[in-house]
């Protein structure tokens, strides 16, 4: 197929944006408050396809082939797959949403077998959550080797291998072994990658990086421990691979492999994965660890954890930790609400949080990404929060083993930054549960039909005025996430009564209730942004009766600020501005 001039400068424009990155969790049920299985994500990138797109069951033909696809979350855009980073996939082999007559369709780099019966799930930037309650998150890790796909040889990164698993599996066991079937098959490419699986019984974390050998990639899986929390940041969070724990799996080729290219002295101990095929942190020292160690302090205040180690190699944070207390749905998207709020590295406080404590660090050229940790030429850098304004969604799936699937599987979605994002349900075991605000729109281009900008523009509207705007978010946000949760308990109670006479019907109940309370979140925040742009106009508060009030900064910036040297007298100032 022809691709039009237009269509390949977008190419050439997208292919050079950074791949972002990403923080996840899973919290087993002996961790929850109520039993409970979560998989929390923040896919911390709005240059990609934020779309929540609902994928729909399907049968095959005896005989058919599934095709894979290349994905531009690996590598970026790539033309001679028609691949670009704002358009995940186009085609008719996700269902209805995914087809564009006027786009190039995707091409696949190669084909497997297909089943029977594929389930229906929740996709993003690779499968999320599917009807039976399997769950996955994502977070991209530095790796030393990065490969090109190759087509019928190299098919398979992560996000391909998380659909596959969500359109064939019910469980996390079958998910691990099935993505660890396709590496070993089929190859693997891009970057390293970690995917935490997990269904309503148990969590595994699963991790995989590209193969030095060019051809099947290297993989390794462990189960964290039930009472437990898990979390990972941009660098691989397995160390020993210990060929005896019923506890692990991994690929076939592993210690080979590392052997043969020196990554690993059989003599020196057991196999460290993260030492054997990455460099250690992503992007910077501490962009991954300080989020590892923010989440598991706030999780754990009892460990005393010290942000501070020798370097990325660090074991000072745990595999997983015990919570001091159980967590729930709204415990769980508290934590990625965070920017280091009261701590030394607070990105409020400071000369670029402004007058008004803006929290947002905007990268430019002078700062680091990628796959290197080291400091070689750098004479600054920011620190990585959880909550990170550029953002595409947040999402917490839950999924509970004493309710039947179409019930117990809760996919929470928040577009945009979730400090300034709302969680919505959505019953993924329910016909069609999300509405078209949520699937349309794209970040090049505004559009008040979606969701997505609705959120984003609020965010970035509170840039202004942070201190206050803030507020009034919370306010709503609390609001609006309060009578979601609420919601959920009475019709769920109403469901389960009706399911055991009509699961069907039961369905249609939770996708009209996914779909209302979706659809009430996409109005309420539009109205509140433009009541922001009002309430907030000019620097002023204005409020019904009170308008133009005049604020203007707080004490503090003024005595840091050129206001002092102002024009209060008539001879010239020394230094007109702070610094000269």
């Amino acid at each position: 197929m022809k691709v039009s001039i237009r269509q390949l400068t977008l190419f050439t424009l997208l292919s050079s944006i950074p791949l972002f990155s990403c923080t996840t969790m899973i919290i087993t049920k002996g961790a929850s408050k109520d039993g409970s299985v979560f998989v929390a994500h923040s896919d911390d990138s709005e240059m990609f396809d934020n779309r929540l797109v609902y994928v729909p069951a399907a049968d095959h033909k005896e005989g058919s082939t599934r095709p894979v696809y290349y994905d531009p979350s690996s590598l970026g855009s790539r033309p001679e797959y028609n691949a670009n980073v704002l358009r995940r996939y186009i085609g008719t082999h996700r269902g209805p949403i995914y087809v564009d007559n006027d786009m190039p369709q995707s091409i696949p780099l190669g084909f497997i077998p297909q089943v029977a019966h594929t389930y229906a799930y929740m996709d993003g930037s690779y499968g999320l959550m599917n009807e039976h309650q399997l769950m996955m998150g994502e977070a991209t890790n530095g790796s030393k080797v990065t490969l090109e796909p190759e087509p019928g040889k190299r098919i398979f990164y992560s996000a391909e291998l998380a659909r596959v698993a969500m359109e064939r599996c019910k469980t996390a066991r079958c998910a691990i072994k099935l993505m660890g079937e396709l590496i070993d098959t089929y190859g693997y490419y891009g970057t390293g990658e970690v995917l935490p699986v997990a269904d309503t019984k148990e969590g595994w974390v699963f991790e995989m990086a590209p193969s030095p050998d060019k051809s099947k990639g290297l993989w390794v899986a462990k189960k964290v421990p039930d009472g437990e929390i898990f979390v990972a940041a941009n660098e691989f969070r397995i160390r020993e691979v210990d060929p005896n724990d019923p506890d692990m799996m991994y690929s076939k080729n592993l210690f080979d492999v590392a052997k043969k290219h020196q990554w690993w002295n059989p003599k020196k101990g057991k196999l460290d994965w993260l030492r054997t095929v990455s460099e250690g942190e992503y992007s910077h020292p501490y962009y991954s660890l300080h989020r590892v160690w923010r989440l598991q302090s706030k999780i754990a205040p009892s460990l005393k954890l010290s942000p501070w180690v020798k370097d990325g190699f660090t074991r000072k944070y745990p595999f997983s930790i015990k919570p001091d207390k159980k967590l729930g749905v709204q415990d769980v998207i508290n934590l990625y609400r965070d920017y280091y709020q009261g701590t030394e590295f607070d990105q409020s406080k400071g000369i670029t949080a402004g007058p008004f404590e803006n929290p947002y660090r905007y990268t430019g050229p002078m700062d680091a990404s990628g796959d290197t940790g080291k400091l070689t030429g750098r004479k600054g850098a920011w620190e990585r929060p959880l909550s990170i304004y550029r953002s595409g969604y947040t999402y917490v799936a839950q999924a509970r083993s004493w309710l039947p699937d179409p019930v117990g599987g809760l996919f929470w979605f928040a577009p945009d930054e979730p400090m300034s994002s709302v969680i919505t349900p959505f019953y993924v075991g329910a016909h069609d549960p999300v509405p078209k605000p949520y699937y349309t729109g794209f970040s090049d281009k505004f559009d008040q039909e979606s969701v997505w900008w609705a959120f984003n523009f609020v965010a970035n509207w509170a840039a202004i005025k942070y201190s206050y705007i803030i507020q009034d978010i919370k306010e709503k946000q609390n609001e609006l996430e309060l009578a979601a949760i609420e919601g959920t308990k009475a019709i769920e109670k109403s469901a389960l009564e009706v399911y055991k006479k009509d699961p069907e019907q039961a369905k249609a109940m939770l996708s009209e209730f996914s779909r209302n309370t979706a659809m009430n979140v996409y109005r309420t925040w539009w109205k509140l942004a433009w009541k922001l742009v009002a309430k907030y106009s000019d620097g002023y508060v204005n409020e019904p009766g009170k308008m133009a009030q005049e604020v203007g900064y707080p004490k503090a910036w003024y005595k840091r600020s050129e206001w002092k040297n102002g024009p209060i007298r008539y001879e010239k100032p020394k230094k007109m501005h702070p610094g000269d």
